[in-house]
C-alpha cells in the first residue's frame, strides 16, 4: 500500500470518503506522486487502488531489541503503518543501542511506566513481566496496547485475535485498553480450522507440534546452530538453554509442566483455541515438541467435525480463506515444508485427507513463520484494524 505526504495537497479529482482518498491509479503516464496535481486525463483507471490514510499515529515497539521486536518494526515498515512517531524501547541494558526504521536510525529508550505519554498504540514484545508490570501504565495513558506475551490471553476483559478469524473482538480493546495476540501454534492452527468450524461444526482436535528453535529466542537460534557445528566436528558443546541437545534431537516439552501433565504450551493451544473460536464445547489434546529448526512451526492437526465435510470440500474452504495457502500436491512431492513459511506471512496447509478411523475426521499438515505470522505479523494486522476502525 502507498502512503503519501498529505500536507498542502489538492485533492479536486479525487474521491474523499470517511477519511480516506481513494486513486485507482493503474498505468500511469507520471509518478503517483505528481498524479495528485495532474488533471484526470494523465490517470488510466485500473483495478489496482491506492488508499491513503490521512491520519497518522504515534507508536511504540516495547521489546524492540528482540527477536521478535525486530520482527515488529519490520512488519511495520513493510506493511507502511501510518505512523507519526515511533520509539523503540527496551530493558536498561540496550540504551545507547540504535534501531532503524525507514531509513532513520532510531535510539532505544528504557521500557519505563512513563514511556506512554502521547503514545497511541504500543505494541509489546517484551516477555510476561514487563508486558504485566507496564501494559496497565501504558493503557492508562490512553495508549491501547497490543500484547504477545501470554500474560493477558485469558483475561476475560483482553480480546485475543487473530485478524482473519474474529477481527470483531478489537472493539473490546475499551475495557482495559489492551488487546492480545495469541501463541504462535494456535494462531497458524486456528486460521486454517476457522472456515472449516463455520461450515460443519468442529467436535475436537488433536494437535502435535513441530517448533523451531526461534520461538524460544536468539539465544536458542545460537545454541541450535553452535551444538550443530560441534557436533559434525566431533567437539564438546555447552546445553544451556533447554535441559536436553537440541541438535539432532526432539524434545516434547515447551515450557512448563503443569500438575494435570500437560506443559503451559499445550494448554495455551486449549485454552486460545476455544477463546478464539468462541466455543468452550471443542475437545482438544496437545503434545508440543521443540526440533532442531530455525525457522518456522509445523503442525499434525487432526480434527472431528460435527457434520460430514469432504476433504474437496476443505480444500476449496480454505483455497477462498485469507491468509491460508493450500500447498497440498503429495504426487509430486508438494506438501508445506518450514523452509518454504520462513520469512512470509501466509498459512500453509497441505496433507489434506480423510481420518477413516472416526466419523467425520480429517487431517491436515499445517506450517508457519513463527516470528512473522506466529507473532510480529499478527500484532502489526491488529493494530492496522485499530487504527483503522478504532482510533
Amino acid at each position: 500500500m502507498l502512503k503519501l505526504n498529505l500536507k498542502n495537497t489538492c485533492f479536486k479529482h479525487f474521491n474523499i470518503t470517511k477519511g480516506l482518498i481513494i486513486m485507482d491509479l493503474g498505468k500511469l503516464q507520471t509518478s503517483p506522486y505528481r498524479a495528485l496535481h495532474a488533471s484526470p486525463k494523465s490517470v488510466v483507471i485500473s483495478k489496482r487502488s491506492i488508499i491513503m490514510s490521512e491520519k497518522k499515529f504515534h507508536v511504540a515497539v516495547a521489546g524492540a531489541t528482540g527477536a521478535v521486536g525486530n520482527q515488529m518494526i519490520a512488519c511495520l515498515e513493510e506493511r507502511n503503518f501510518p505512523t507519526k512517531t515511533v520509539k523503540f524501547l527496551a530493558s536498561s541494558r540496550s540504551v545507547g543501542r540504535e534501531l532503524r526504521f525507514r531509513g532513520d536510525r532510531i535510539p532505544v529508550e528504557e521500557l519505563r511506566e512513563d514511556s506512554f505519554k502521547g503514545v497511541d498504540i504500543a505494541i509489546f514484545s517484551a516477555g510476561g513481566g514487563p508486558s504485566q508490570e507496564f501494559a496497565p501504565c501504558a493503557a492508562s495513558d490512553g495508549c491501547v496496547v497490543v500484547d504477545n506475551s501470554s500474560t493477558w490471553r485469558m483475561d476475560p476483559d483482553v480480546p485475543l485475535v487473530v485478524p482473519e478469524v474474529n477481527p470483531h473482538a478489537i472493539a473490546g480493546h475499551t475495557k482495559k485498553g489492551i488487546i492480545a495476540n495469541p501463541n504462535c501454534s494456535t494462531i497458524q492452527m486456528v486460521l486454517p480450522l476457522k472456515p472449516i468450524h463455520d461450515k460443519c461444526g468442529i467436535r475436537r482436535i488433536v494437535v502435535s507440534t513441530y517448533q523451531a528453535v526461534s520461538g524460544t529466542g536468539k539465544k536458542a537460534i545460537d545454541e541450535l546452530f553452535d551444538q550443530t557445528r560441534a557436533m559434525i566436528n566431533f567437539l564438546d558443546y555447552d546445553i544451556s538453554v533447554y535441559p536436553h541437545r537440541i541438535a539432532f534431537n526432539c524434545l516434547p516439552h515447551i515450557d512448563k509442566f503443569l500438575e494435570n501433565g500437560y506443559t503451559k504450551e499445550e494448554m495455551k493451544m486449549v485454552d486460545e483455541t476455544r477463546k478464539i473460536l468462541e466455543d468452550d464445547t471443542i475437545g482438544i489434546t496437545a503434545t508440543t515438541v521443540r526440533v532442531p529448526v530455525f525457522h518456522g512451526h509445523s503442525e499434525s492437526v487432526n480434527i472431528e467435525t460435527k457434520d460430514h465435510v469432504s476433504v474437496e470440500e476443505v480444500r476449496s474452504l480454505l483455497q477462498n480463506f485469507p491468509g491460508v495457502q493450500v500447498m497440498d500436491d503429495p504426487a509430486n512431492n508438494r506438501y508445506p515444508l518450514a523452509t518454504d513459511a520462513a520469512g512470509q506471512d501466509t498459512t500453509l496447509v497441505g496433507r489434506i485427507r480423510e481420518d477413516k478411523s472416526v466419523p467425520n475426521g480429517i487431517n491436515m499438515w499445517i506450517v508457519a513463520d513463527n516470528i512473522r505470522k506466529g507473532a510480529a505479523t499478527n500484532a502489526v494486522q491488529i493494530a492496522e484494524i485499530l487504527a483503522k476502525e478504532y482510533l
